[in-house]
């Protein structure tokens, strides 16, 4: 395992020569916005950045710096909140894609540590494919819930994951520094029959901001589930990149 490949530390030399050897981009996908009282607002941020960063160590690929801010209207009301438009972070996935594209990558990979940039990513894309002769490919914690069932001890909150059991165990495995479990809650909102059927977000239900149980996380439950995640990805990378030496 090697050193990371963070092009913002790298010079134009040796981000040619790292092309050159291995021509696979990453660009981490985070978002800026509450995290509970116990995590801080980067969490989406650090996630993302981290396993990506875990990803070019194993791979060899190019480390992109990481997209801070995501789709967020649900926190938009939260101090410390910046959310993009949905076809703005769209856009912006496209013009990294074209701005790698013309200096020989020729695979882009969409690491994703927010889960409401998912549809950004899928259609930007579906966009690219008609646009670019390089495969995109966008990854999201594979195989999460089947994790989260054999690693953590709490359930989430009708399958999602925010400043819970899941989200604060990776923090504790990256970032332990940022989190205070002193501050840590459980809190399951009710779900109103409306939600998903109408403008109720996620903002309108938690009080403390978390959605599951902070409570149970641990640094060794957020190191089992980020080795399975990089070693997951590691190999689609992998077989996604042999497709198109073929």
């Amino acid at each position: 395992m090697g050193n990371a490949r963070e092009l913002i530390n790298m010079t134009r030399d040796e981000v040619e020569a790292a092309i050159n050897e291995f021509p696979v981009a990453i660009l981490p996908m985070g978002a800026t916005e509450q995290h509970g009282h116990h995590l801080p607002l980067g969490v989406d941020i650090y996630l993302a950045e981290g396993v990506s960063r875990k990803l070019s160590e194993k791979t060899g690929a190019l480390l992109l710096p990481t997209q801070p801010f995501g789709y967020s209207w649900v926190w938009r009301d939260i101090p410390g909140t910046v959310s993009l438009q949905q076809h703005h972070v769209e856009a912006v996935i496209k013009d990294v894609a074209h701005s790698v594209a013309r200096y020989g990558i020729k695979m882009l990979v969409l690491v994703n540590g927010h889960d409401a940039n998912n549809a950004s990513m899928k259609y930007a894309t579906r966009e690219l494919a008609d646009e670019l002769d390089i495969p995109v490919i966008y990854l999201f914690y594979p195989n999460l819930n089947k994790t989260i069932e054999e690693i953590c001890d709490s359930p989430t909150w009708h399958g999602m994951v925010h400043a819970c059991e899941f989200e604060t165990s990776l923090m504790l495995a990256l970032k332990p520094e940022l989190v205070d479990m002193s501050k840590a809650v459980r809190e399951y909102p009710e779900k109103p029959r409306l939600y998903g059927r109408s403008s109720i977000s996620l903002g309108d239900l938690s009080k403390s901001g978390v959605y599951g149980d902070a409570t149970k996380a641990t640094k060794e439950k957020g190191e089992k589930m980020l080795n399975y995640f990089v070693n997951e990805m590691e190999q689609i990378l992998l077989e996604a990149y042999e497709e198109i030496k073929e």
